[in-house]
C-alpha cells in the first residue's frame, strides 16, 4: 500500500486550497529572499514542488534567481536572463520537481507592477505568481502576499486578498 501521513493531513486539513508549502520551507524561502534583497532590492525564486492530478499545487522546494543568474538581482529589480532556464529544468528534472509557482518581493505592496504584468517569469497559463511586500521584511502575513494566476496572452487574474488564506496555505 502507498500510504504518506503528510500529504493524507494536508488533504484533510487544507482541501480547498490551490497551493500549499510547509510553514518550515515558507519561513527559510522569506528569511532567503531577505537576506539576498538586502532590504533595499528585489530578490526572488522559483518555487519547486508537485501538481496533483486535481490542479493543487504543492511547494516542497525553491531555486533562488541568482543561484541560476548572478546577476538577476544587479539592476535592483529581478531581471532574469532567459539563458539560464535551461538549468531551472535540469535541476527540476534531477529532483523530480516542477516549477509550481514564483516569488519575488517589491519595496512596499504586492501589487503587480507593469513590468510584471507584460512580463511573466513562467508565461505559461495557470503560472501562479507570488509578490512579499517590504522586501520580506517580518512579520509577513499571508494575507499581504499578492496571489496572481497567468491566464495568458499578458492577462492575469488577481486573487483577493479576502480569499488568498483559502487559496495559499502554510502549514503541514
Amino acid at each position: 500500500m502507498n500510504f504518506s501521513i503528510r500529504p493524507t493531513m494536508r488533504r484533510l486539513l487544507s482541501p480547498r486550497h490551490e497551493l500549499s508549502c510547509s510553514s518550515t520551507l515558507w519561513r527559510r524561502l522569506l528569511r532567503r529572499l531577505r537576506e539576498r534583497g538586502g532590504g533595499r532590492r528585489e530578490s526572488g525564486a522559483f518555487l519547486l514542488g508537485s501538481v496533483a492530478d486535481d490542479g493543487r499545487r504543492h511547494i516542497a522546494d525553491f531555486i533562488l534567481y541568482d543561484d541560476l543568474d548572478p546577476h538577476a538581482l544587479d539592476t535592483g529589480i529581478v531581471h532574469l536572463d532567459g539563458r539560464y532556464f535551461g538549468a531551472l529544468w535540469d535541476i527540476c528534472r534531477a529532483r523530480k520537481l516542477a516549477v509550481v509557482a514564483d516569488v519575488h518581493t517589491h519595496p512596499a505592496g504586492s501589487w503587480q507592477s507593469d513590468s510584471d504584468r507584460a512580463h511573466p517569469i513562467i508565461s505559461r497559463a495557470g503560472h501562479i505568481a507570488l509578490i512579499v511586500p517590504n522586501f520580506a521584511a517580518t512579520p509577513v502575513r499571508r494575507r499581504d502576499v499578492g496571489v496572481y494566476r497567468y491566464l495568458g496572452g499578458h492577462q492575469w487574474h488577481t486573487i483577493p486578498a479576502r480569499e488568498r488564506n483559502d487559496f495559499f496555505h502554510v502549514g503541514i
